[in-house]
């Protein structure tokens, strides 16, 4: 399975990851929302950053995943501050996400920068930050 993932631009996320400070990514929510649950080890992530320019800048594979049970406030931070220094967040986006209900960590590894290219968001008209596209082919638009 291949999914879309939208970075914090303002975080400087994709640079972190391409040089191997940033080994790992958060998302969370008070519900169950994606990618809980339908992201697996094997899984590739093609980055794109918040910027509104829509190109795929960078690929990697999922190393593992963990979906997290219903949380308390208390227990949610405890595991995103265990998890930080893969997780390396900056201050503003540590009160994104420590706290939430459910949280999905997942590790990642082999990140590539192919050459960029835009997508076809088409079929996506609730913008998320997480997309699970099946086949990255599918969507890739040539530029």
């Amino acid at each position: 399975m291949d999914h879309i993932v939208y970075l914090d631009v303002k975080s400087d996320e994709l640079s972190r990851i391409l040089i191997g400070k940033k080994t790992m990514l958060i998302r969370g929510a008070a519900g169950r929302k994606l990618p809980y649950g339908r992201v697996n080890s094997g899984d590739f992530l093609y980055l794109i950053e918040n910027d509104g320019s829509g190109f795929v800048k960078a690929k990697l594979k999922v190393k593992s995943v963990m979906n997290s049970e219903k949380m308390d406030k208390d227990t949610s931070v405890s595991l995103v501050e265990k998890y930080q220094k893969q997780l390396h967040l900056t201050t503003r986006q540590f009160k994104r996400w420590a706290g939430k209900r459910y949280l999905v960590l997942i590790e990642i590894e082999n990140a590539e920068k192919p050459e960029p290219f835009r997508i076809d968001k088409s079929d996506y008209g609730n913008m998320d930050d997480w997309l699970p596209v099946d086949d990255i082919e599918r969507v890739k638009l040539n530029n």
